[in-house]
This record gives structure tokens, C-alpha cells and sequence, in this order.
């Protein structure tokens, strides 16, 4: 089958635009009667009028007294006016009706009882004191809420009270979703994939959102890459009550992408295409029965692109509701992000307070990578007009997390070790939760990063042959001017991670030359780079000698999987990720990983619980359980010189 070709593409804004223009809303989204006690979130399509006023009688609005205020005018302090029970007044509580023949309320508070039916009063009142008047609140016939208005749990009070049964409201916006696609496999049969195979997951995530935002929404199981089945899966759901629906996948330009043809086929294509990165394959279109067709793309960041840009705008158009909208704050970038001319770009971002600044770092943006949405705490435009934004740059991020949140997170960026996961979850875990937001940039870039000032703590194992020591040589170097506190988090065990009965038979980095073996290495300015690099030149290796040198990962954990997969035969790496994968080890060397902390930040709340944590013999023995971990120096701080021994 020939491939699809994409129209030219468009901005956001105009392709949202274009399918207004397009969709007949009137037609489309119909009005109904509902209970009022249902009515919260729901649209008014029409006004609404009292039917009842509020108050419906003159009221006492305080406990104590009624009384004729014009009996009361002579009441002076130490000279009391005197009034009888049943004559001169009658007792009252708050929400009573005033009694008849009376025009005011004193409260108990200023009421003298002399007797069982006598009170002295040494105040006057004034006429309408402490009542709540007939339609003080509500008027009976008065415009009590105007068509347009989405009703919240407050108005349902106000409804109530003014006799408004029910209430004219413009139909809930609901959505179909049919996810496509032979290599995706239903996640409600609970399955194992297998190579080339992945668990159907957006219909899940993008249906959520969608309720999120008010809308009805439901899914399908997952139809396969066939054009007459998705044609099928498409009329059944345009033959429901959905106004949108969702083709999930094959919106892109592959053979076996048949989207748009299927939505020729049941209507007309409008967009394809828009000026977005990621979610630049997303489809628009007009059904035959002027439904709003949409075909989503298939990874997973794309895809939320796409709802969050063009399906939330237009069904809160639908509805008749606004489009929620996020906190914004301006945040500091801690790298720079390059960007595509002509393409607006977004990008998620990992935000924290360092000091006085809201520093922002820059997740890594594959369309496929869907723990950038869970990891992310805001996101940030790249406008089209820009060739990317510079490290340090200010920007405007929209705030996917709360502001409380955002401030008790505690920012650290450095080299990657598998306990700071297990720090991460235990700091959750406390009575006042320490969200933590930890970046693998190696710890060449923590230490950059203390430098700019952009992180409250920097990870690093970095070992200088000359001295024998660790971090303090590079810190001299790189840092010399901040105070920096460096505390042990763990001694580790780096070496070779293998494949399970390490079927090479590799036995130390001499074999790294080897022509069958393929290495997987990690990222320039890692620790664990500088560590294999004083390794090969002991041995004579040159780096060019070793396939694969040049092909880098940011994480233990994922050059194991590498390994775990055979896409590598070994991989330079600590124990604990062989022993979590179940995969071989030649250990190489003991290494210490500090946490590199600037002075000025021990007393900040979020240094102290880690460093608490840290110190406590309980998280300890999980550092330990771990493998590969020794906690003798551990919740120390270090001096220079110190060395494995401490």
C-alpha cells in the first residue's frame, strides 16, 4: 500500500480553527432536561429565572429578641427600657420568622433578664437590626443565572433555594476512543508482550484526561491494521451518541497507517498535520453526520500533544465551557534545548527552588517516552520563530503539578545511581513528603550544576588516579570558590555487567577489544565514563578499539537492559543494576559515591530530612540489601584525602 503523504502542515491555533469553522455545534451537541442535584459541571442552555425568593418571610438573623425597635429608642446605659413577654417582645432563634408586629432582633448576648417574663434592655435597636429581609438573597422572577454558565457545586444551592427543580443544560461532550494497530496488545487480558509487541495504554491516559476536562469518554479494544475492520470500528462508533471520536495510531505516514483513509472514507480530512513537535501527525476531520473526527498519533508524548492542544479546545468549544488553563511561572533552564525553526516545540520540564530561583531542567523529548509525562512538573513553549531556548534563559513554564508541590521538591542533578530511587521513595514516605526530582547528567554536569547554581545537591563518584581521591580534586578544579559539603551516600561495586552465564566469556576490560564483543557505554562527563577511560588506558586500549564505545546511555539500570536484550553483549556498570536484572558481574573496582551539597543549603528543610534519611540505620540496611553497596562511610562528611577508608 502506497504511504500517506502529509498536506501541508499548520499551526495549532488555525487548525483548531479551521474545524470550527467547519463543525455545525448546534446540530451537533443537543440540549436536555436534568435534576438539579445532578446538574454540577453541566452547561445552562437557557437562563434561569427564581421561582421563589430568599428569604421567603422576614427572618431573625441572631439568637434572642424581637421587638418594635421604635419601643427601644429611650434604652440608655444605667437608664434600661423594660418590655414584657408577649407585649414587648418575643423570644427568637436564628432562621426563625420575625413574629408579627415585630421590626427587629436584639441578640441574647444584650438582653437583660429580670424576670421569667420581663428583659431590660440598656441599647436601642433600630428597625430591620439583625433580620434578614424577604428576597434579601433571592427575588422570585429575577435572572437567577444567565445561559453559558457551567453550574458549580455552589450554584446548586442557590438553585435549590430559589425552587429550581431542574435546569435546561446543553449535553455532556462525549468521546469514543478506538486504539489500532497488530503490535498492540489489550492490557485488559493482562498479556506478556513479546518483541515488537507493546500493552495498549493511551486509550487509558487520553480517555482520563478527557474526563478531566468534563467530557464523557469510553474506549474499544484495540482494533487490529486492517482497513475494513478500523472502517467498521469507526461507523459503530460515529453510530453511537459520541460527538468526537478518536482513531488512536495511524496517523502517520507508514504502509500500514490507514487513518485517513478511513476517515475519507466515513467523512473529510481538514487537517493533517500541524506545526507541533511532538504531535505533528495529528488528523482533523468532519464525519458525514458532522461529528468531530480526530486521529491521534500513536507514541504516547504525541499523542497528549494532540488532545491537550486540539481535542481539549475544541470540546470545550462543543460544550460551552472554558478550556481549563494552568498556573504559569517563570523558571530558569539549567541546559539548552534546540529547537526546529517553524515548529512550535514543547517541552516537559523537572522544576525545584534552588535558593531564591525556580530552576527548570528539560526532560528528554521522544515522542515514546512516556515517563516524561509522569516525571514532569511543567512544560514550556519553544515558539516557531526560535531556533531553541539558551541555558540560563527565563521562560514561562505551565504548571502540570502544585505550586506545594513544587516547593518541596528537592532538586538533584548528577550521576545516576539505583539508591537514589530508593531515597526518592522513602522521602515520600515521611509525615511532610519530599518530592524528588533527581536528573542524570553524570557527575561532571552535577558539578556544573552546582556551579550555575541550579541544584540544591549534586550526585558524583568521580576518581582522580593521581590522588587516590574522590570529588575533591574536580571540585578544586571546577569549583574552587563555593563552600561545598560533601556527605558519603554509599561505597559501590563498579564493573562489567554480562549477560546471564556471560555466554562471551569475558573476563576483564582486555576482552572490551575483542571483535565479537559489543560494549554499551555511558554518557561524556559521567563518572562511570572516567572510570572506564582510566581502565582502558591502564590496559593500552584505545577507545576506538572498543565497539560500541561510542554509543551512550544515562542510567546503570538502562545499560543493563541493554545487556538483558543482547542489543549489547556488556556494559560498564554498578552490581546493584546486574543483580535487579538478574545478569552477570566482573567487578573492576570499589568507587565512592558522594552527594555534593553547597553549604549554604544544609539548613533548607529538604537537605535536612535527606540528609536524615540518609544517616538512618533503617535506610541504611536497604542501601545494603541492594547489592553491591557498603554503608561504612555513609551520612559522613568527607575530607579530602579520605579516600575508600574514610
Amino acid at each position: 500500500m502506497e504511504r500517506n503523504i502529509y498536506l501541508h502542515t499548520v499551526p495549532l491555533t488555525q487548525a483548531v480553527e479551521t474545524l470550527k469553522a467547519a463543525l455545525d455545534r448546534e446540530a451537533l451537541v443537543g440540549r436536555e432536561d436534568v435534576d438539579t442535584q445532578d446538574a454540577a459541571g453541566r452547561v445552562l442552555a437557557g437562563p434561569v429565572f427564581a421561582r421563589y425568593s430568599s428569604p421567603t418571610f422576614h427572618s431573625a438573623a441572631m439568637d434572642g429578641i424581637a421587638v418594635r425597635a421604635k419601643e427601644t429608642f429611650a434604652a440608655r446605659e444605667g437608664s434600661p427600657v423594660r418590655l414584657r413577654l408577649g407585649q414587648g417582645y418575643a423570644p427568637v432563634n436564628t432562621g426563625h420568622p420575625l413574629p408579627a408586629g415585630f421590626d427587629a432582633v436584639v441578640m441574647i448576648e444584650n438582653v437583660v433578664q429580670e424576670g421569667e417574663d420581663t428583659v431590660a434592655l440598656e441599647a436601642p435597636a433600630f428597625p430591620m437590626q439583625h433580620v434578614r429581609r424577604i428576597g434579601e438573597d433571592i427575588v422570585a422572577t429575577e435572572l437567577l443565572m444567565p445561559q453559558g454558565r457551567r453550574i458549580s457545586a455552589y450554584d446548586l444551592g442557590a438553585l435549590l433555594s430559589a425552587g429550581i427543580w431542574q435546569v435546561e443544560a446543553f449535553e455532556p461532550v462525549r468521546l469514543a476512543f478506538i486504539p489500532t494497530g497488530d503490535e498492540v496488545l489489550d492490557f485488559m487480558q493482562r498479556p506478556e508482550p513479546k518483541a515488537g509487541q507493546v500493552v495498549e495504554s493511551n486509550s487509558v491516559m487520553l480517555c482520563a484526561l478527557a474526563r478531566f476536562w468534563g467530557l464523557e469518554a469510553r474506549r474499544v479494544p484495540p482494533v487490529p491494521d486492517n482497513l475494513e475492520a478500523l472502517e467498521a470500528a469507526a461507523r459503530q462508533a460515529l453510530d453511537s451518541d459520541a460527538h468526537i471520536v478518536v482513531i488512536g495510531a495511524g496517523s502517520s505516514a507508514g504502509s500500514k497507517d490507514y487513518t485517513r483513509t478511513v476517515m475519507e472514507r466515513v467523512g473529510r480530512v481538514l487537517v493533517h498535520g500541524v506545526a507541533a513537535m511532538p504531535g505533528k501527525p495529528s488528523l482533523l476531520g468532519v464525519a458525514q453526520n458532522g461529528k468531530l473526527l480526530v486521529g491521534a498519533p500513536g507514541y504516547p508524548v504525541s499523542a497528549v500533544i494532540c488532545f491537550e492542544e486540539l481535542v481539549r479546545p475544541l470540546a470545550a468549544w462543543l460544550g460551552r465551557f472554558d478550556a481549563p488553563e494552568r498556573a504559569g511561572l517563570d523558571v530558569e533552564l539549567t541546559r539548552k534545548v534546540p529547537s526546529k525553526l517553524g515548529t512550535e516545540e514543547f517541552v516537559r520540564l523537572a522544576v525545584g527552588r534552588v535558593g531564591q530561583r525556580w530552576v527548570a531542567t528539560p526532560l528528554a523529548r521522544g515522542a515514546g517516552m512516556i515517563t516524561t509525562l509522569t516525571r514532569a512538573q511543567a512544560m514550556t513553549r519553544v515558539p516557531e520563530q526560535l531556533e531553541g531556548l539558551e541555558a540560563g534563559a527565563t521562560v514561562r513554564a505551565e504548571l502540570l503539578s502544585p505550586m506545594a508541590e513544587l516547593d518541596r521538591t528537592l532538586v538533584i542533578v548528577g550521576s545516576h545511581d539505583n539508591t537514589l530511587d530508593l531515597l526518592a521513595n522513602e522521602l515520600m514516605g515521611l509525615a511532610e513528603p519530599v518530592r524528588m526530582s533527581s536528573t542524570h547528567v553524570g557527575s561532571m554536569g552535577g558539578i556544573n550544576a552546582l556551579k550555575g547554581g541550579l541544584a540544591l545537591c549534586a550526585g558524583a563518584h568521580l576518581f582522580d588516579p593521581e590522588t587516590g581521591d574522590f570529588n575533591f580534586p574536580f571540585l578544586a578544579k571546577y569549583v574552587p570558590d563555593q563552600d561545598i559539603t560533601t556527605v558519603n551516600l554509599a561505597i559501590r561495586h563498579q564493573g562489567l555487567i554480562l549477560a546471564k552465564g556471560n555466554p562471551k566469556c569475558i573476563k576483564g576490560v582486555a576482552d572490551l577489544a575483542r571483535e565479537d564483543v559489543r560494549f554499551i557505554n555511558r554518557q561524556r562527563g559521567a563518572g562511570t565514563r572516567i572510570l572506564l577511560d582510566h581502565h582502558l588506558k591502564t590496559a593500552g586500549i584505545k577507545p576506538e578499539q572498543v565497539r560500541g564505545y561510542d554509543k551512550e546511555e544515562f542510567t546503570h539500570m538502562a545499560v543493563a537492559v541493554n545487556v538483558l536484550t543482547g542489543a549489547a553483549d556488556c556494559g560498564l556498570g554498578i552490581y546493584a543494576a546486574a543483580k535487579a536484572l538478574g545478569l552477570d558481574f566482573v567487578e573492576l573496582a570499589r568507587e565512592r559515591y558522594d552527594l555534593l551539597i553547597p553549604t549554604r543549603f544544609l539548613d533548607d528543610p529538604r537537605i535536612a530530612a535527606l540528609l536524615a534519611m540518609v544517616r538512618s540505620p533503617e535506610f541504611q540496611a536497604k542501601i545494603r540489601g541492594q547489592g553491591g553497596y557498603e554503608t561504612n562511610l555513609t551520612g559522613q562528611i568527607m575530607r579530602p584525602g579520605m579516600g575508600l577508608e574514610g
